[in-house]
């Protein structure tokens, strides 16, 4: 299958700090892909690379079979991105915003403007100015932003930070709207693992830079085997995986048994532990 993504063997060093460490990656086209993660994991410096923001410093990075580093306005070409906070100028509308932001690259109609605007579910409210609009409001806007160019792949970096739960589930129900009836690919990063399990067809898990899981859910789901997963701190680490229903009552003062046995069960897991920054090794 064709790949929307592909990072090979990259690595980002800041300094003498690594950040991103021998990522290898593949979005195949068509996917719903998420790179889940605690914060400082290395998303945003693996998206960042992705979109051209950032500079690996060892690995090729391409997207839609283009090196960006040598190739960048080919590779990102039909590509709309979320990346990190969006700004916006609260005194004006979002339409202007729009209008805006588009001449930066390339102007758009007023047709498209309404049409993503619409998508979105921002029509009536599109000249209303941006500081009245509620936080679920600006995270809409920013998705409007993103799809301007008619993208085929949408790149998006945490994109329910801050958002309450109605508000991800909304924007949930869109991405899969934009996937279902336009075919986008789409990779989302986040560090919580029941949004990425209601959205994602394969992830990718990223601890410290480096990646301990990618594969499919189903993957998860049935693979058989065991799986030692160490964590500090291990009492708040238990307490949250017996919140989410993970692990069982019992066991010796620095074991718990998990409530789902083989790969399955050690996979949710570590995926729950890691979005929390629990997770040192398996």
């Amino acid at each position: 299958m064709t790949a929307a993504i592909e990072l090979v063997n990259v690595t980002k060093r800041f300094g003498r700090r690594t950040a991103v460490a021998d990522l290898t990656l593949r979005v195949p086209v068509g996917e719903v892909f998420g790179l889940l993660g605690h914060n400082g994991a290395g998303k945003s410096t693996a998206i960042g690379m992705m979109l051209g923001q950032i500079w690996p410093t060892a690995g090729q990075v391409r997207v839609h079979g283009w090196d960006v580093t040598t190739h960048r306005a080919r590779a990102l070409a039909r590509v709309g991105a979320i990346f990190e906070t969006p700004a916006f100028y609260d005194y004006l509308s979002g339409w202007r915003n729009l209008e805006i932001f588009s001449s930066y690259t390339a102007p758009v109609s007023r047709q498209r403007l309404a049409e993503v605007l619409d998508w979105v579910g921002l029509t009536g409210r599109e000249h209303s100015a941006v500081r009245t609009y509620s936080h679920g409001m600006r995270a809409r806007l920013a998705l409007a932003q993103a799809l301007l160019p008619e993208p085929d792949l949408l790149i998006l970096d945490e994109p329910a930070e801050g958002l309450d739960p109605e508000g991800i589930h909304e924007l949930r129900q869109m991405l899969r709207r934009l996937h279902r009836d336009m075919g986008l690919t789409l990779l989302v990063s986040s560090h919580q693992l029941g949004e990425m399990e209601q959205l994602c067809t394969r992830i990718a898990i990223l601890r410290q830079g480096r990646k301990v899981y990618d594969g499919p859910w189903d993957r998860m789901e049935t693979n058989e085997g065991r799986i030692r997963l160490e964590v500090s701190p291990f009492e708040q680490a238990v307490a949250g995986l017996q919140a989410a229903g993970l692990v069982r009552e019992g066991g010796a003062r620095q074991r718990r048994r998990l409530g789902h046995t083989g790969a399955r069960g050690g996979n949710r897991a570590a995926g729950a532990l890691v979005g929390a920054g629990w997770f040192r090794s398996a």
